[in-house]
């Protein structure tokens, strides 16, 4: 796909994630949400697929490090090992919504909508340089994700845009592919068997 194919995707799972915080009760920011994380820390979490576009769109790399979407979730699963600073930075993100969390997390997809123009230029990401591209789908991906668990959150419909669910589920296939994983997907995927309890690609 063209970078301007996963930019209009990037907005419309941006705006899908947008409407979705705009529905949280006042009584619910605090509420349980995912695991150990309130409302308010899914939120956070959620905008750092906007911040992190941000950031990375002002600093470019030399070189490619990491060709393809797939190979981004390969390189930092070890920095995922350890869900303390996962959820650290999740709690701080949810904290930096401040007494405006709608507000901020809009203000938030804005300066991403911003910083995206339509040179594939090559950025700084946490697992080393990438062309802009390939690392849109990785924000896909997650604001994707987690609007389904915020959905579930709130107790509101949880359907993705199409064309969101299918990015997500085409770089889902990949990641499992580039683990070794392609017979025990298409075996689940074809009722032939399942997938081990509490399987996920990241």
């Amino acid at each position: 796909m063209t970078l301007h194919a996963h930019v209009e995707t990037f907005r419309r799972a941006g705006d899908h994630a947008v409407t979705l915080a705009a529905q949280v009760g006042p009584d619910q920011w605090d509420a349980p949400a995912l695991g150990t994380w309130t409302v308010r820390t899914l939120v956070g979490h959620i905008g750092r697929s906007f911040t992190t576009v941000v950031d990375y769109s002002a600093q470019p790399a030399d070189r490619v490090d990491v060709p393809d979407s797939a190979q981004y979730y390969v390189v930092i699963a070890p920095m995922l090992t350890d869900p303390t600073q996962i959820d650290a930075r999740a709690v701080q993100a949810g904290l930096t919504l401040g007494e405006r969390p709608l507000d901020t997390l809009r203000e938030q997809q804005a300066r991403a909508a911003a910083a995206l123009d339509t040179e594939d230029r090559t950025i700084k990401t946490i697992a080393g340089g990438m062309r802009l591209s390939d690392y849109l789908p990785t924000r896909i991906f997650e604001l994707g994700l987690h609007s389904i668990d915020l959905a579930r959150a709130i107790g509101v419909p949880e359907a993705l845009p199409p064309d969101v669910a299918d990015s997500i589920l085409t770089l889902s296939v990949d990641v499992a592919r580039r683990r070794g994983d392609s017979q025990a997907l298409l075996c689940a995927l074809t009722g032939r068997g399942a997938l081990t309890p509490g399987y996920s690609i990241v």
